[in-house]
């Protein structure tokens, strides 16, 4: 699973609606922009797609075309995709990690090859018209971010606060004052120096995050911020201070790389991850009645 991605903590699946048969659903992965003859073929700007490229559950990508757009699908079975069966399945993480792995590859290998808008995960409609329908309602949508992605690549940085970083010394005069007290008196006034200590290397690693921040959302061409992570999913257990995702432009990847080497110090641990597919820059809000699970 893509623990390391800026975006994969708020990435949550979309749950399906009530659907009254059973059989097969047509599973989006993401959009890119049609080839010069219309089609998902090659142009210009575009690779040839993958023939062989497998999704979900080993389904076969094959390309929508509706529009100057082409929607990426493969098939899946209702009886896993449905509301209550993938209310079950949500229910065990090997699955949902193995669905996010094979998304995640049909996306990267589509970015590989030209401006990629993907989906959320495990959006699912009832069949291709439905798809040719969603292309149709957010033509401008889709055109417009895979117009601001192209060509760019998306690089995500996470600063940590140094666990080995020792707190501020209490103050020579706090220290004298507490001279007098008793034993009990004498720890609590350690214990609270000790926690203004801590929240002051907090309160330090947190404004040169933000400064980092800032610097590096100069030089990108957009970019956002998500929420810290949880320990389970960056595999550190020192506190996130940021989990910043950005959009760059090759030219400028290695003055964007070059920056955070001033911000390792004391307080931050930075991390560079990727590059990724443009996850953080493509969202689009389906909206409940069109699009994210079984339609």
């Amino acid at each position: 699973m893509r623990d390391h991605h800026p975006a994969m903590s708020e990435n949550h699946p979309a749950l399906s609606q009530n659907h009254p048969g059973v059989g097969q659903g047509v599973y989006l992965y993401a959009v890119t922009p049609a080839g010069e003859n219309g089609t998902a073929g090659a142009s210009v700007e575009r690779a040839e797609r993958p023939p062989d490229l497998r999704g979900v559950m080993g389904g076969v990508v094959r390309p929508v075309p509706r529009g100057g757009l082409v929607a990426h699908v493969s098939d899946v079975p209702l009886d896993r995709f449905g509301e209550e069966p993938l209310r079950r399945s949500l229910e065990d993480l090997d699955w949902v990690e193995g669905v996010a792995r094979a998304h995640h590859r049909v996306v990267e290998a589509l970015a590989a090859a030209g401006p990629t808008a993907p989906v959320r995960l495990v959006t699912v409609y009832t069949g291709e018209e439905q798809v040719r329908d969603l292309l149709d309602l957010r033509h401008d949508d889709f055109t417009e971010i895979l117009s601001r992605v192209a060509g760019r690549r998306e690089w995500g940085v996470k600063a940590y606060l140094r666990r080995d970083t020792p707190p501020p010394s209490p103050a020579p005069a706090a220290t004298a004052a507490g001279g007098g007290d008793s034993p009990g008196m004498a720890y609590l006034r350690r214990k609270k120096e000790s926690l203004r200590g801590r929240e002051d290397l907090w309160r330090a690693a947190a404004e040169r995050a933000e400064l980092l921040h800032a610097e590096l959302g100069q030089i990108a061409v957009a970019s956002r911020r998500h929420r810290p992570q949880d320990p389970q999913l960056s595999g550190r257990s020192e506190s996130m201070v940021l989990n910043g995702a950005y959009l760059v432009d090759p030219a400028r990847e290695e003055e964007f790389a070059a920056v955070l080497g001033g911000y390792r110090d004391r307080f931050l641990d930075v991390e560079l991850t990727g590059p990724w597919a443009p996850y953080s820059f493509t969202s689009i809000d389906l909206g409940a009645g069109r699009a994210g699970g079984v339609r």
